[in-house]
C-alpha cells in the first residue's frame, strides 16, 4: 500500500489529446506515477463543460427532495439492469453496516439488450424528462473522458494508447448519483460509506462537499476535498489485477458528513465478457501472478449480489466470496 502521501497529486491531462506523441507520453507518465504511488489523483484539463455537472446536481437535488413514494416508484428492485432508486438500507455489507446515504444508479442505456448479461439493458428512469436528459448527458461525457484515461493509463504502462479499445465496445460502467443527508444527531462514528476499494478499473468522481478520505500506508486517513472543476480519479480492483499490482487500488471511505453532500462517481469498466487477469507484461519469476482470472461482468454482478437486498435470493447461486478487493461500503 502507498506509504507516506499527505495529499492527492494533481495531473493536467490536456496533453493526452496532443498531436505530439512526446507530450502524450509525458502526461501519461504523470498519470502512471500517481497510479503507482498513491492510487488516487485529481484530474484537471479534461475539457468537460461545468454546465454538465451543474445540471446533474440540480436534477439530483430535485429528485432526492421528492416524497419517498415518488422515489420508490423507480426502485432499483424493479429494474432489469440494476438501475434506479436505492433507498437507505438497501445496501448491507458483510459486517452488517448500512451506509448513511441514498442513491440513483444509471447504467449504459441499452433497450436493445437481449437479457443475456446481468446489469445490462434499459435504464429505469423516473417520470421526469429533465432528470433523464441531465443524467444521460453527464454519463456520455464522462464515459468519453474515461476512454481518454484508459488510453493514458495504457501509455503509462508501456502499452499502445489503444490497448483497451477492443474491451470498450459496450462497457458495464455505472454512474451513481449519491445523496448524503446531514444529521446533527448522528453518532460520531456514523459513516457515509465504509472503507473499501472500488470493483472496476477506475472511478471518476465529482462531489459538492468534503467527506472523502483516502487511507495511506501508514494507516492515516487523508482528506480529499473537492477541487473546483477537477475530477477525483482512483484506481479500482480490476486495473490493479490487470497490472498485477503495478497500479494500486487504495482504500477510501466517506466520513460522517458535516453538511449535506452530493457525489457523482462514474465507475469505469470494460465490456461484460472482458477477461481480467494479470497481463503477461507484468508477470515475472520475481513477481508471479497475484490475482485470479475472472470475467469482468460476472465479478461486478457477484459483488453487487452480495450487497443489495433485492438480489438476496441470488446469493447462493451467484456466490458470496470476492476474488479480491477490500469492501466494507460503496
Amino acid at each position: 500500500m502507498p506509504k507516506d502521501f499527505q495529499a492527492l497529486p494533481v495531473v493536467d491531462i490536456s496533453g493526452l489529446s496532443s498531436g505530439d506523441p512526446a507530450e502524450r507520453q509525458a502526461c501519461a507518465e504523470a498519470l502512471g506515477r500517481a497510479a503507482r504511488e498513491v492510487g488516487f489523483l485529481y484530474v484537471t484539463g479534461h475539457g468537460l463543460a461545468e454546465a454538465l455537472f451543474d445540471d446533474l446536481l440540480g436534477q439530483a437535488k430535485r429528485f432526492f427532495a421528492r416524497p419517498m413514494a415518488d422515489k420508490m416508484a423507480c426502485y432499483i428492485g424493479g429494474s432489469v439492469n440494476h438501475s434506479g432508486y436505492v433507498p437507505e438500507g438497501e445496501e448491507v455489507f458483510a459486517d452488517g453496516k448500512i451506509d448513511r446515504k441514498e442513491a440513483f444508479d444509471v447504467g449504459q442505456d441499452r433497450p436493445d439488450a437481449d437479457g443475456s448479461e446481468p446489469m445490462t439493458g434499459p435504464n429505469l428512469w423516473p417520470d421526469d424528462p429533465a432528470f433523464k436528459a441531465a443524467a444521460s448527458a453527464y454519463y456520455a461525457a464522462v464515459a468519453g473522458l474515461a476512454r481518454r484515461l484508459f488510453g493514458g493509463f495504457a501509455l503509462a504502462l508501456g502499452l499502445p494508447q489503444d490497448h483497451f479499445e477492443p474491451h470498450l465496445t459496450a462497457p458495464s460502467a455505472q454512474l451513481r448519483l449519491i445523496h448524503y443527508p446531514f444529521d446533527a444527531d448522528a453518532p460520531p462514528d456514523q459513516q457515509g460509506i465504509g472503507a473499501h476499494t472500488d470493483y472496476e478499473f477506475f472511478t471518476l468522481l465529482r462531489g459538492t462537499a468534503p467527506g472523502l478520505e483516502v487511507l495511506n500506508g501508514e494507516g492515516a486517513w487523508i482528506d480529499a476535498p473537492p477541487v473546483a472543476g477537477a475530477f477525483v480519479v482512483n484506481i479500482g480492483d480490476m486495473l490493479e489485477a490487470w497490472t498485477n499490482g503495478v497500479f494500486t487500488a487504495t482504500t477510501h471511505r466517506v466520513r460522517r458528513v458535516a453538511e449535506e453532500r452530493y457525489s457523482f462517481p462514474y465507475f469505469a469498466a470494460c465490456d461484460y465478457a472482458t477477461v481480467v487477469e494479470p497481463q503477461a507484461a507484468f508477470v515475472t519469476p520475481e513477481r508471479p501472478a497475484r490475482y485470479p482470472r475472472l470475467v469482468s461482468g460476472d465479478h461486478l454482478f457477484a459483488q453487487t449480489v452480495k450487497t443489495f437486498q433485492y438480489l438476496k435470493p441470488l446469493r447462493e447461486t451467484v456466490g458470496q466470496t470476492a476474488a479480491f478487493g477490500r469492501v466494507e461500503g460503496r
